[in-house]
């Protein structure tokens, strides 16, 4: 079978979606049930990927297709390199061409461009909604990464549940727990990894720790992760005018070396997101050992369950409380690590990359 990639997302730095994507294809290629796939990866720019994807399984290799990787690209260039013989086309990233010459079979992580339209610009926004529900309309299959984001892709983009596949999504192997916890007596250290987006209220988050750095000095916030608000939001401009500017960090990136080694200090990892289609930092989080700390969110019941503590919406000095609590309590800390890394472990990518390459199979047919 040839499957042809839409593989944007994979570059410069695979986030978000690019590590979804990533996670997918090393399944693949290590899986030899998938030994009969000749995978494509389309990229406006080299990849990178070298030896990465080398393996028993599905045999991958990434194709250079030239311009700007944008709307116009996937849908006037990406089509015609796709009709040379492909079985069928794969975009992990919400959209596909709308005329791609193979049966296509898309990713939907989630909708908030339609359900929240406030949270884009308006040409963004609307790009958003027509590429996607374009895209949902012609698939052949509809993937999407949990319940509550199946049951808004329905309500949303009006997609038959039949032809919407679950798929959770899984745990990286880079963020397996450390060794040994933090000491406890070690300065207490909260974290969020993750774009800043608006539905994310990471300013409120910056707002939740000032308790925390008053009561320690050593307290510090890492925040990874790069700066997509709309409308702006600036977590670091509101740190220093609550005087904790020392005490917060914001980091853009960090690579998986530094990502685990923030992981293995961390005393919490806190995450007020209001909408998420699965929400995978927390869930990485808790893999590494780390509490969590995360707003109640039929998403966040649904991964996370008991084992996060779950904060009612909005209520910025419980998140406070909670993060308190963590940092005074090893014992609180101790079960909720344990509970964390249980819940962690019903997440497997290499069960992901199986039931995408199911669907993608079934579509080809």
């Amino acid at each position: 079978m040839r499957i042809a990639v839409d593989a944007r997302e994979l570059a410069p730095h695979p986030t978000g979606v690019g590590r979804y994507l990533l996670e997918i294809l090393q399944g693949w290629a290590q899986d030899p049930n998938a030994a009969d796939c000749d995978v494509t990866l389309f990229a406006p720019m080299d990849l990178g990927l070298g030896a990465r994807l080398d393996g028993p399984g599905a045999r991958i290799r990434a194709c250079v297709l030239a311009g700007g990787g944008g709307t116009v690209w996937e849908q006037l260039r990406l089509p015609f390199a796709v009709l040379a013989g492909f079985d069928v086309f794969y975009g992990p990233a919400y959209s596909a061409p709308l005329f791609a010459g193979a049966p296509t079979v898309i990713t939907v992580h989630d909708v908030s461009f339609a359900a929240h339209p406030e949270w884009f610009g308006r040409r963004e926004g609307a790009r958003r909604r027509w590429t996607c529900r374009m895209a949902a309309a012609n698939a052949a299959a509809v993937l999407t990464v949990s319940v509550f984001s199946r049951d808004e892709i329905v309500r949303w983009l009006g997609i038959p549940p039949g032809r919407i596949h679950v798929t959770p999504l899984g745990v990286s192997a880079h963020v397996r727990p450390p060794a040994a916890a933090p000491l406890d007596d070690a300065p207490p250290l909260v974290l969020y990894v993750g774009s800043q987006l608006n539905r994310r209220h990471v300013p409120d988050l910056v707002r939740a720790f000032a308790p925390l750095a008053r009561a320690d000095a050593r307290a510090r916030l890492v925040i990874v992760g790069e700066n997509r608000t709309f409308p702006r939001q600036d977590a670091a401009a509101v740190a220093r005018d609550l005087g904790l500017g020392r005490a917060v960090e914001v980091r853009p990136w960090v690579s998986d070396g530094e990502l685990a080694a923030l992981y293995g200090a961390a005393t919490a990892f806190a995450w007020l997101s209001t909408y998420e289609g699965f929400g995978l930092p927390p869930l990485e989080a808790m893999a590494a050992g780390v509490p969590v700390v995360a707003y109640d969110t039929a998403v966040a019941r649904e991964v996370y369950d008991t084992a996060a503590t779950l904060i009612r919406v909005g209520d910025v000095e419980a998140v406070a409380e909670a993060l308190l609590a963590l940092a005074r309590d090893p014992i609180r800390r101790a079960a909720q690590r344990d509970a964390g890394h249980r819940q962690a472990q019903r997440f497997d990518w290499a069960r992901t990359a199986r039931a995408t390459l199911t669907a993608l199979r079934e579509a080809a047919r």
